[in-house]
């Protein structure tokens, strides 16, 4: 018995100064707390063949995008811009990476460019989805 009171003793006391560490510790500010993350969904070549204008896109985004269950109500926690061939998408928030392809399959499906465009992760960055054709070329020399 002497030996359980002993380490409940000890556990106590371990407790009682790791609750006094935290208390003496400074503060975490906001800005250290957040985590910015931008995804950018490049449409060079659509845009230079002129089947979709890259400002539509944008404004497609802003207000199909969810934050916090609404949509449309972006505020300053997520950032759409574009320039001439590339929408970057920053986002206070979490937000998937998976969830921009979903919107961007879905514009181009409300467009009716999904049968000739398909949204493809980039292989040299990790945060950039790319829209590129469909290889029809290669498809038909497979059918002769």
């Amino acid at each position: 018995h002497r030996f359980i009171a002993s380490t409940v003793a000890l556990l106590a006391s371990r407790c009682s100064s790791s609750s006094t560490l935290s208390r003496n510790m400074a503060p975490t500010t906001k800005a250290a707390k957040k985590k910015l993350s931008t995804f950018i969904v490049d449409c060079s070549k659509p845009v230079e063949d002129k089947i979709m204008e890259i400002a539509s896109f944008q404004t497609f985004l802003s207000e199909r995008i969810k934050v916090g269950g609404k949509a449309g109500s972006l505020g300053d926690v997520v950032n759409v811009a574009n320039d001439k061939t590339k929408v970057t998408i920053t986002s206070e928030a979490p937000m998937s990476k998976r969830y921009l392809k979903y919107l961007t399959k879905k514009y181009l499906k409300k467009h009716n460019v999904r049968d000739w465009l398909r949204v493809i992760a980039s292989n040299k960055d990790r945060n950039v989805y790319e829209l590129r054709y469909f290889n029809i070329a290669d498809q038909e020399e497979e059918e002769a």
